[in-house]
Parts: structure tokens; sequence; C-alpha cells
């Protein structure tokens, strides 16, 4: 029996427990927030939706009662103040550190052998600031925004194309940042062709751009963050992990010389299985990619600097 369980019911959770549900990735999935009844609120509702949509997993919701998440597999964590228009994911550090904090105390008190996915943004910090407070392996602590990052990515590709974006290839690595995210447009291939021998350079510039503003770009629409590929790139990794797929996702992992780069987690390609990650792969960089990547890093740095300002870490 796999349980997972995923904190903050707003619109990126409520759309994770949607997708777990729906798929049936785990067999019980919890769902908890600290307003009163919005977790159980938004369980109930989703649990009448499984004779319509023929599922059977067990979902429940919560208010702020950590015990109803015991022993999880793993532990999806979306808690904080979603970003506005006009404003950066770095802006959230002083107001989510704390919530992140205060939330994984109280998730290890219950599941210390979860496997904790971080969503909540500034997304690359909080990672960092989770697998700093946590004391566990590296293994067991993930950041999804790369996750989300190439589902846009190859979103994009698939417009530029004209072509059905499940049959692309490509990956974003780097900082989850509106600049310093970097899709790795020299790896991305249609059908194991190039994409640099299918579209000319001014068209894969925007699509780049287009990648790193994603988010942005929907907040300005919505007034709010994106909700819906947020939530399904959460579940995506979640599912990588409770069924051991064994699949290669960007996702912010804490590095230890890989890529160059030490006491920061940043995205980069991983292996995903049922210890999570089981392997960060090395995509033998350019000296142009080098480049970028090591401006995202030292960004990403400037970020996780304001956590000991803080005094959180």
């Amino acid at each position: 029996m796999s349980k997972v369980s995923v904190i903050g019911a707003g619109n990126v959770g409520a759309t994770c427990v949607n997708v777990l549900s729906f798929y049936q990735i785990a067999d019980e999935v919890v769902m908890l927030d600290v307003k009163q009844g919005i977790a159980e609120g938004k369980a109930l509702d989703i649990n009448q939706t499984a004779t319509l949509l023929h599922f059977n997993t067990r979902i429940s919701g919560c208010t702020n009662d950590y015990e109803k998440t015991a022993n999880s597999d793993v532990v999806v964590i979306t808690s904080g103040v979603p970003r506005k228009p006009g404003m950066t994911r770095e802006e959230l550090v002083d107001v989510n550190a704390g919530i992140i904090k205060s939330v994984v105390e109280n998730v290890l008190k219950y599941s210390p052998n979860a496997i904790l996915v971080i969503v909540s943004n500034p997304m690359d910090t909080m990672t960092y600031l989770t697998y700093k407070i946590a004391g566990l392996p590296r293994n067991r602590v993930i950041g999804m925004g790369g996750t989300l990052d190439t589902a846009r990515f190859k979103c994009y590709l698939g417009k530029a194309l004209n072509a059905n974006q499940n049959e692309i290839e490509g990956f974003v690595i780097g900082a989850h940042g509106d600049t310093s995210m970097i899709p790795l447009v020299r790896y991305a291939a249609y059908k194991c062709r190039p994409v640099t021998d299918l579209l000319d350079k001014e068209t894969l510039d925007k699509v780049v751009s287009d990648t790193m503003l994603g988010g942005a770009t929907i907040t300005s629409l919505l007034g709010t963050s994106a909700w819906y590929a947020p939530g399904a790139a959460a579940a995506f990794l979640v599912e990588a992990i409770i069924h051991d797929e064994k699949k290669i996702i960007p996702c912010s992992v804490y590095l230890e010389g890989e890529y160059g780069q030490n006491d920061i987690c940043i995205g980069v390609p991983v292996l995903i299985g049922r210890n999570g990650v089981e392997e960060i792969l090395d995509y033998h960089l350019n000296s142009e990619e080098k480049e970028l990547f090591i401006k995202s890093s030292e960004s990403l740095r400037a970020t996780n600097a304001m956590l000991k300002d803080l005094g959180v870490i």
C-alpha cells in the first residue's frame, strides 16, 4: 500500500491530488492545509468524481493535523504564498521560508522515511532550505522545477513544430527562474531529429524565451501563479518514485561537485526511482551551456544567501 501526502490545498496542491487520484498513482492520498475546511472540502469534491472517472484511490483532507500524514512514502510540499503579477519567485523567500521550515519539521515527525518533493517558490531555494534543515540524504529531497520547465519547453517546441509534444525530447536545467533556467536546445529532438535541423535560430530563440517566461506569462494572464501544469508536474514526479519508473527527469537536487557546483540545489538531469534521486547524470555541457549554468548558479546563491540573513539556516 502506497501513501502520498500533499501539504497545501491551494490550486497547485489540489491539482496534484486530483491527478494522483485519477491515475491511481498511490493507494492513499492525504491533503493537508492550515485553513479550516479547505482540504476536507476539496478532498470530498475529488472523491465525488470517483464513480465518474473510475478510480479507487482513497482520498482524505485535514486541517493542520500532521498525524493524518503519518507513514507517507512521498510528501509533496506546495505550501506558501503564490506570486502575483510583477513579482519574481525570489521575492517570496521572506514569507515562504518560515512556512516551509515549519512544514518540513511537522512532516518528518510523522513520516521520517518519506521522500520530500518541493514545489513551493522560490523552488530551488526552498529545496536547499529543506535539505539543510531536514537532515535527510540528498536523494530524498527533490525540487520539482525542472520537471515543469521541461514540460513547458516541450509544449512550445510542439507549437513551433506543429507536432505532438509527447514525441519531443528535451530538457531544461539550471535554476527555476524567469532569467536563469536553461532550455538545452542542443539536446532537443523530434522523432530522433535534432530541432536545430527543423527550426531556424529565430524560432528557437523564441521557444527558449517563451519557456523561460512560461510561468510569468500565465501569472500576468490569471493574476496568480499557474496550477494545472505545476500540479501535474508534481504528480508526474511522484509517479516516477512510487512506481520505480527509472525516468530521467530534470530536478533540483543538492550537488556535491556535479556540474562543477557544491552546496547548492539546482536543476540537473537525474534518474528518479523508488529511492528518489538514484543517479545524477552528466550531460557534458559545451562551453556556452557551462557559462549559462555558472551564471544560473551564481544568481541562485544570491537568493540562498537570504536564508542566512533570515536566520532560518
